[in-house]
Formats: C-alpha cells, structure tokens, sequence
C-alpha cells in the first residue's frame, strides 16, 4: 500500500524518468475490477489524456498526484503503480495503462482496491481522502511542527487508542498501519495505549518519532514491504512488518506479539512498548 514514504518515492521518480514524455494512448478498465475506482468514464481517458505532456508528480500523503497539461492524474493509496521501458513485457491484467510516444509505458494495478483519477483542473474536488490530503501538511514538512501536533493531540478524544489518533479518520493522511508499527516501537509506545495514559514524555517522543520514522523511510525509498515504480523492494528495513513475523525483537530479544487490531495487524514487544 502507498503510504507517505512510497508516494514521496514514486513521485521523485516518475520526475526523473517520466517528466517530459507525451502521452500517446491510455487503456482504462482493461481488466475489470469491483474495487478499481475512476474519475466519470474511463473510456473517456484517452479523449482527455492523449496528446498531454508529463509535468511533474507530487506526493500528497498516500496517493501520488502527476500534473499533465491542464489535467491531473490521481493514484490511490492501493494502486500499484509501474514504469516499463521500451521492449520490457508489460503485466497481462491491468487496470490504467498509459502509453507515451516513445513506447514506454506506466500501468496501474489493483489488488484489493484503489483509484485511478484523471479529471482536469478544478474538475474534482469532492472526495474526501483526496481533499484531506491535499489540505493537511505532510510529517515530512516543516508545518507539521509540535503545535500542529499538539493541537491534533488535543483535539482528538482522549480515550482512543494511539494508533487510533495516529493512523485513523485521516487525521494525519498518508501515515497507515503500515507505517505506524515502526512509529510505536521507536516511541516505545503499545498501539493500545489510550491517549490519556500518557505522560508529557510519551507524547513528545511519538511526535518526534512519526517525523524521524517516516523521514527515514522516505529517505531509504520506502519499505522493504513495498516496490518502487521499478517494482523493486524499498531500502528501509522494517523492524515490525509482516517480513519479521518470527524474528526476535530487535532491541531486547523478546517475543514479538502480532494480533488482529482495529482491522488490521499490530506489532509489537511486550518488552519494549509495555501494555
């Protein structure tokens, strides 16, 4: 799944090899998929996108967000998207396949479920994980400082979960399950914690390790969980990930535990992050 590391990743590449090309063909909704999402009428893509100019993409938390001319191009957060170059075998099903006039291609592939959004400027303004996205500051950024984070704190219910506050109703966009389990255990924090157990301390080091766990993240091209736009693995090595279900805790040597939370799996060490 695209989460802020990944889409800071996809995008810094889709500008390195993408930026510049002429879309000469797009093929949508070629394998048809329940949970593959559109923009209006994906046959109408190719009307609305052949002929544009790549200018560049930007990560906006999870989705990544490509600017063409005077249309834009959307990627969910459950879109696998891939760059193929001249002669490389494209995959057989896909759901978006946009080819440019020098026969390379970038396709779009769904799994469990994703969208892929193609609208002109000031067309689409209406779907709530995208406006969220777009209207609050990335953890990467400068604005997403201690009073910002102090007044999501204060803002939230005091009786959540911490991993309820930190990755849940798009209170901090793009930061999912996946990434949170690094977070926790860097802040020695149980996912469980309710928010008013924790002490001025605690608080502290969740802010400082949601803006230092997804910078390292970014910064090694993702997770090793996830694939770049080449469909190779991410730099960072995840300490508490599906990949090290089995592995002793990292810090103390201690079991790690993982069970089903909040509808998804949770990490984490009893040793280290307490209960």
């Amino acid at each position: 799944m695209l989460e802020i590391p990944e889409s800071n990743t996809i995008a810094e590449q889709i500008n390195q090899n993408i930026a510049g090309k002429t879309i000469m063909n797009v093929y949508a909704n070629q394998s048809p998929h329940k949970f593959a999402w559109f923009f209006g009428d994906p046959d109408a893509y190719q009307t609305l996108l052949c002929g544009k100019v790549i200018d560049k993409a930007e990560a906006i938390s999870g989705m990544v967000e490509i600017s063409a001319d005077d249309c834009r191009i959307v990627f969910g957060d459950g879109v696998n998207v891939r760059y193929f170059d001249v002669g490389e075998k494209l995959p057989a099903k896909h759901q978006l396949h946009i080819e440019f006039e020098d026969f390379s291609s970038l396709t779009c592939s769904v799994q469990m479920y994703g969208g892929m959004w193609a609208f002109r400027d000031g067309e689409w303004n209406d779907n709530p994980y995208y406006l969220a996205a777009k209207s609050k500051p990335s953890p990467l950024s400068d604005a997403f400082d201690r009073a910002y984070f102090d007044e999501l704190f204060q803002n939230a219910k005091p009786t959540i979960s911490v991993k309820a506050f930190a990755a849940a109703e798009q209170r901090i966009p793009g930061l999912g399950n996946g990434v949170l389990q690094d977070i926790l255990f860097n802040a020695k924090l149980h996912p469980k914690r309710k928010l008013n157990s924790l002490t001025d301390g605690e608080i502290s080091a969740l802010f400082h390790s949601i803006k230092q766990t997804l910078l390292d993240m970014t910064m090694h091209g993702g997770r090793n969980t996830e694939k770049d736009l080449f469909g190779c693995p991410g730099g960072y090595i995840t300490k508490l990930s599906a990949k090290t279900k089995g592995d002793p805790c990292p810090v103390c040597g201690g079991d790690i535990t993982r069970e089903a939370y909040m509808g998804g799996n949770v990490y984490y060490c009893g040793g280290c992050q307490g209960n």
